[in-house]
């Protein structure tokens, strides 16, 4: 059984946790799970509530440093590292570094402990990315 068969939502719903659905998109869910689009629809309102109430923030250069500190103490117990290049529109750039480089591990690291990290402690950050 393929997996539109078992889930008949599957070619509705988008891969990417960013994405915003439109009305259409939400119309076309609710077709099939009203309760999944009621959820959607409330979680795209308070997303769009949050980055309104941030949107003037200005980002925390000595919350961020700090942040990325206790990202490299744990970056560093499998010998990589981490180094803050700047911040553009509440859009925090890093580059990750030692064993990071190159590491299949590296995307998710940016993922569940930079990010993670970092907008726990440091309002208004909008995104975390890695330059190369």
């Amino acid at each position: 059984m393929s997996n539109n068969e078992d889930n008949p939502l599957s070619h509705l719903l988008s891969e990417n946790p960013l994405h915003f659905y439109s009305e259409d998109e939400l119309d076309a869910i609710e077709s099939i799970d009203a309760v999944m689009a009621l959820r959607l629809a409330k979680v795209q309102h308070m997303a769009a509530k949050t980055e309104r109430q941030y949107q003037d923030v200005e980002v925390d250069m000595v919350l961020l440093e700090s942040a990325i500190e206790d990202v490299k103490k744990i970056l560093s117990m499998d010998g990589g590292d981490i180094e803050l290049l700047g911040v553009e529109e509440r859009v925090v750039k890093v580059q990750m570094k030692g064993a990071c480089v190159g590491c299949p591990n590296a995307v998710l690291d940016l993922k569940n402990v930079v990010e993670r990290l970092v907008f726990e402690k440091v309002p208004g950050v909008k995104a975390v990315t890695n330059s190369f």
